[in-house]
């Protein structure tokens, strides 16, 4: 059965790059049936807050990605304890002493030497006596993970075959002094444990790929299938960052912006499909081929989202929008006549909003200079509300018969008079929603 999984550490709120990332594992787990795991990656406790948990979480089911499982790393300690224990008894794990600005003195020699910037390993060479030695001098160690310098291989699912020498590499650091159980670490026996088939996540993980390969054989286990996304960046090229709050999740859901539309741009974005609007996940599912996304750097333009939340949000019937409509004030006699004629000119829910309040209070005159006097002559022959839908008709063409203006002439200057705009739905489906005009006084 295929296992996929969405690995979030809730240390800031998800943003459209995270989402990327979920919906991708999403779709390959609803497309053939199989699980779908959230899992909190959140053993950084300094970071890792209850609150952005919740948040992703609300995220999350607001487009309707449930899954199938809940996991928390922070649940799991005991069990890298106990393979952290394995892995120095079989002598994959090493204890390292270096200070952070030795490890960097180290990388800058290498670096003028013209060597690639890899641990030397100088700590798996120190005898017990030495590491006591250092240990007395308030040097706390950390672990290291033995890599075996040969070709770690796969096929990636969008970038191809991979092939990554791993003395190129460093030893990886996955437990930290102060006892932190580090993500490549714990991400690996999870992944193990929890029988992951399928993993997609974003292109800047490859080297972390090529170490968890060595990480999971170590443990007995079988790597999943991988395949790496290529960076989502924003329109300009920008960075992604959920600390930041760029494009994050909330904030767009905050403008409006429908989940539908989210959903269906983000599940063909980079890849050779076409984006269009589809209504569920399940359309969205039977299209998806992780095979048919390119590598180079994605740009997401928010205003993408704009025509496609304009399309679902048109298409709603009246009953869902019932509810929202009588919110406004709107009486039952005209609320589904309102949706009927406001639908085409939103994009936003939120937009019915101000369409009611021009509905009940009327709207400032908008009178451009020279039609002052037509303007008051047109409007001293418009009957007192309510108005009917023949009512815009009749009362135009009287003002033609009296002041001889046709066409545009006509039109235009009655309609920025009554709704203050130059546009706006067919005047003769307003007229019969107003509730005032104030252009009368």
């Amino acid at each position: 059965m295929t296992v996929t999984r969405f690995a979030p550490s809730p240390t800031g709120y998800i943003h459209v790059g995270n989402l990327r990332t979920a919906l991708m594992n999403y779709l390959i787990a609803r497309k053939t049936g199989g699980t779908f795991i959230l899992r909190l990656d959140d053993t950084d406790r300094e970071r890792s807050k209850q609150e952005y948990a919740d948040a992703l979480m609300q995220d999350l089911e607001w487009l309707g990605l449930t899954w199938d499982r809940l996991e928390r790393q922070s649940d799991r300690l005991g069990r890298y304890a106990e393979v952290a224990g394995e892995m120095r008894a079989s002598g994959r794990f090493y204890e390292c002493f270096e200070s952070p600005t030795e490890l960097d003195l180290k990388r800058k020699k290498q670096l003028n030497m013209g060597r690639p910037p890899v641990y030397d390993r100088t700590s798996l060479r120190l005898i017990p006596e030495e590491k006591q030695k250092l240990r007395a001098e308030g040097r706390e160690g950390y672990w290291r993970f033995l890599l075996e310098q040969e070709r770690i291989e796969w096929n990636d699912g969008i970038i191809g075959p991979v092939s990554i020498d791993a003395a190129s590499v460093s030893d990886p650091v996955l437990i930290r002094a102060d006892g932190q159980v580090l993500y490549t670490f714990a991400s690996s026996v999870d992944d193990v444990d929890m029988e992951v088939t399928h993993i997609v996540r974003g292109a800047d993980h490859v080297t972390n790929t090529a170490t968890q390969i060595q990480i999971m054989q170590a443990m007995g286990g079988t790597p999943p299938e991988f395949a790496h996304h290529s960076l989502l960046t924003g329109a300009q090229g920008e960075e992604l960052s959920k600390r930041l709050g760029t494009l994050s999740l909330r904030d767009l859901r905050a403008q409006g912006i429908a989940p539908e539309a989210l959903l269906s741009l983000m599940a063909r974005l980079g890849s050779s499909q076409p984006v269009a609007l589809r209504l569920t996940l399940d359309e969205l599912a039977d299209g998806f081929d992780v095979s048919q996304f390119g590598t180079a750097p994605t740009k997401f333009n928010a205003d993408d989202l704009l025509p496609l939340t304009r399309e679902r949000n048109q298409a709603l019937p009246f009953a869902s929008v019932r509810d929202r409509i009588a919110g406004l004030g709107v009486p039952d006699a005209l609320a589904e006549q309102f949706w009927r004629v406001m639908s085409a000119n939103i994009t936003f829910l939120d937009d019915l909003g101000p369409w009611w309040a021009l509905c009940r209070d009327g709207a400032e005159p908008l009178i451009e200079p020279g039609d002052e006097d037509f303007v008051a002559q047109a409007m001293a022959m418009l009957p007192a509300p309510p108005f009917t839908d023949a009512t815009w008709s009749s009362w135009t063409d009287a003002v033609k018969q009296a002041t001889g203006r046709k066409g545009k002439a006509l039109f235009m200057p009655l309609r920025k008079a009554v709704t203050g705009m130059p546009s706006g739905p067919e005047m003769m489906d307003l007229m019969p929603l107003l509730q005032k005009v104030r252009a009368k006084g």
